[in-house]
């Protein structure tokens, strides 16, 4: 199951419409020494993919992701101080934990502030 904010939604709305852009949102797996993180990407969807529309937005993940996932939820957090990342962004998030990598910065399931 994938769930985007509104929030996020309308980020990624707008983002779109400024690069003249009409491609569904990947979610995606990424591994580096820092742990596994989830990402977003402009891609098509494949026979192996759940595509998911919410608030005008589609959302396309591999259903092995979701498997070994369980729900992402995807919200945008505006840039605050004191955060301790550099500023705001998109939050990806899993229901549960990633692993992979070679490394623990993120591996309680969520990347972002």
């Amino acid at each position: 199951m994938i769930e985007i904010t509104a929030v996020a939604a309308d980020k990624i709305k707008a983002y779109l419409a400024d690069n003249k852009a009409d491609s569904p949102i990947r979610v995606m797996a990424q591994s580096s020494c820092a742990g596994m993180s989830l990402n977003l990407v402009l891609d098509q969807a494949g026979e192996a993919d759940q595509v998911v529309r919410q608030h005008d937005v589609t959302l396309v993940a591999d259903r092995g992701l979701l498997d070994s996932t369980g729900k992402i939820t995807i919200d945008y957090r505006e840039a605050t101080s004191g955060c301790g990342c550099g500023g705001g962004g998109f939050a990806v998030s899993s229901e549960k934990p990633l692993s992979g990598g070679c490394g623990s910065s993120c591996n309680t399931g969520s990347c972002g502030c």
